[in-house]
């Protein structure tokens, strides 16, 4: 019987192996094809129309995501890729407009404000666009807006409510399961940790955040109001009423300029093509689009200095990081061979981080600073945030851009660390006991109550690093200490104030960071190299087949928690990011506008 079993078990392996074997010899062939086919760029044959969905995630470089699916050609169009996909589309002539589709929309407010103009641009070009939502929140309609015609399913609405924090406070459940946080921080607006030790909001934090959300909803008030010639009055008016609560109220209020489905504008569509109705119209996606065109001739002769442009984004972590994230690892290796390359002149550091870990941050720095001084002039680019880790390690750049709306600042520290002894000595009745060679051996765990010289420790250590933090900002800005100080506190500033205060230089986008390197360069001509490199869709999946478990879990928990996913990132990046025993310079929160 024995025998049988072992002969049954290994003929299944063996045919499990095949498949498995087979599954990737297929992904493989696929990708090879796909890669030929990418490489032979076909143009459009016929006119179509470009399509762009506001659902889709647009990191700021193509793929540099970490994706939880396992698809092997899922492309993750980057920010900057779409918007030369809309440039050049501008001027194809086999594309006759832009489809765009309503939906659930994650993107930040300074990526939305470029998305929009990059829209505006477009439609000035002559070519229109047609917007189409089943329903359309207040992130995608300000997209929308700029479409020549907005079609609204007769059933849907237009959410317009403004711009609000909602923000969980956990202390009582915390002091109800007997876990404390010991929680020490710098700057009295750095309210990363205040859902940790207050019920609510504190004044300052109540302040900051009514300021600077009141900044971005501004700039995204006035988007619509030039877009659809409505006041910016009366859109508050609407927003503050709730006015358009249903189709028809979209069409009073001159929201919207058509009721109807997605078939109507496929029409609409079939009527500018010049087909009839039954012929199905040519709509190609921006991502397949932006595959067939050529972005990747520079006119530069070939021996022109270079100018690198190196994107951070994501949480600043320790060790190599991932997709989406600035392991310090990784970007002193990249900044290093950025130094040491002779045909590169100038770097463009495009930065959209909310910080994270102080020492992966200090690292980074200094790699930058070893650029300066080796006489290669370095430009920040700004993007939906700059802020606490994320200013750090731009706040030495000889110019720094920022678009109004970026959140940045936040120039401040915090320390928190979980305690659980009083859940497991008074609730479960887990006692810890310890042997000791020094009075600090097992001090700062979180399995015993600190004693007042750990606190005390604790927060000189946070203090450190705070006034280290103001010494690189000061240098970096030609500011006295005591002048950072005052703007600094971990308060957080929208990229108009940051202009006004002196953590900004000039308001730009990417293109102008990259012309004032080559200015600073002495480049009349130049041509740029992206970093980092990286993989294809499908060598992303191969690698993640040695980590399937986290993977797996990563997108159970996306389900599970849905909208709140986020705020449950943010709680584990707090507590778990970088080396326990260094404080984080963090931005208490990440502003999607849905």
């Amino acid at each position: 019987m024995n025998f049988i079993k072992i002969v049954f078990g290994s003929c299944l392996g063996t045919i499990l192996a095949t498949f498995l074997v087979l599954f990737l010899s297929i992904g493989i062939i696929s990708v090879i094809v796909s890669s030929a086919g990418s490489e032979n760029k076909k143009p459009l044959d016929k006119a179509s129309f470009l399509e762009i969905r506001v659902d889709k995630m647009y990191p700021e470089k193509t793929d540099n995501i970490m994706s939880t699916g396992f698809s092997l050609d899922e492309k993750h169009l980057g920010l900057h890729d779409l918007l030369k996909a809309i440039e050049a589309a501008s001027n194809d002539p086999k594309i006759k407009g832009i489809l765009f589709r309503s939906g659930y929309s994650a993107m930040g407010s300074s990526s939305a404000f470029v998305l929009n103009q990059s829209l505006v641009d477009f439609k000035n070009s002559g070519k229109p666009i047609y917007a189409y939502g089943d329903y359309f929140t207040e992130g995608s309609y300000h997209l929308a807006s700029a479409a020549d015609r907005i079609i609204l399913n007769p059933n849907g609405m237009i959410e317009l409510k403004g711009f609000g924090a909602m923000i969980p406070f956990f202390k009582e459940l915390l002091d109800k399961t007997g876990i404390t946080f010991d929680i020490y921080y710098a700057g009295q607006f750095k309210s990363a940790t205040e859902p940790f030790r207050l019920g609510k909001m504190s004044d300052q934090n109540r302040s900051q955040t009514r300021e600077y959300l009141e900044d971005l909803y501004q700039f995204h008030l006035d988007d619509i109001s030039k877009n659809r010639d409505i006041s910016v009055a009366d859109l508050r008016m609407i927003s503050n009423e709730y006015l358009s609560r249903s189709s028809e109220d979209a069409m009073k209020f001159k929201l919207a300029d058509t009721l109807g489905y997605l078939d109507d504008a496929y029409r609409l569509i079939q009527q500018t093509l010049g087909i009839s109705e039954k012929t199905k119209p040519s709509i190609i996606s921006a991502t397949r689009y932006f595959e067939s065109i050529d972005t990747k001739t520079q006119t530069a002769p070939i021996n022109s200095g270079k100018i690198a442009i190196l994107f951070a984004e994501g949480e600043i972590v320790d060790g190599e990081g991932n997709y989406g994230q600035i392991g310090s690892a990784k970007y002193q290796r990249l900044l290093r061979k950025i130094r040491q390359d002779d045909k590169i002149k100038a770097l463009v550091l495009r930065v959209n981080s909310p910080g994270g870990s102080s020492l992966a941050s200090d690292n980074i720095l200094h790699e930058i600073q070893l650029i300066k001084q080796a006489g290669k002039p370095v430009v920040v680019s700004m993007g939906d945030y700059a802020a606490s880790g994320g200013y750090y390690i731009a706040c030495q750049a000889d110019t720094i851009f920022a678009e109004p709306n970026t959140i940045t600042g936040s120039i401040g520290v915090f320390f928190m660390i979980p305690n659980v002894s009083e859940l497991l000595g008074d609730k479960i009745g887990i006692d810890i006991d310890t042997v000791r060679t020094g009075r600090f051996t097992t001090a700062f765990n979180p399995f015993m109550p600190w004693s007042s010289e750990e606190g005390i420790i604790a927060q000189k250590q946070t203090d450190m690093v705070y006034d280290r933090f103001l010494s690189v900002v000061a240098e970096g800005r030609n500011m006295s200490k005591s002048a950072v100080h005052e703007i600094a506190q971990g308060r957080v500033w929208s990229g108009q104030r940051a202009m006004t205060n002196g953590l900004v230089d000039a308001s730009g986008g990417l293109e102008d960071a990259i012309h004032c390197a080559a200015q600073l360069a002495r480049l009349d001509e130049y041509r740029t190299s992206e970093f980092p490199a990286v993989k294809e869709p499908f060598l992303q999946w191969m690698e993640r087949l040695t980590n399937m478990e986290p993977e797996m879990s990563e997108s159970h928990l996306k389900k599970q928690f849905g909208s709140w996913y986020s705020t449950y990132k943010q709680i584990t990046q707090w507590t778990t990011a970088g080396n326990h025993t260094q404080p984080l310079m963090r931005l208490p929160f990440r502003i999607s506008i849905q």
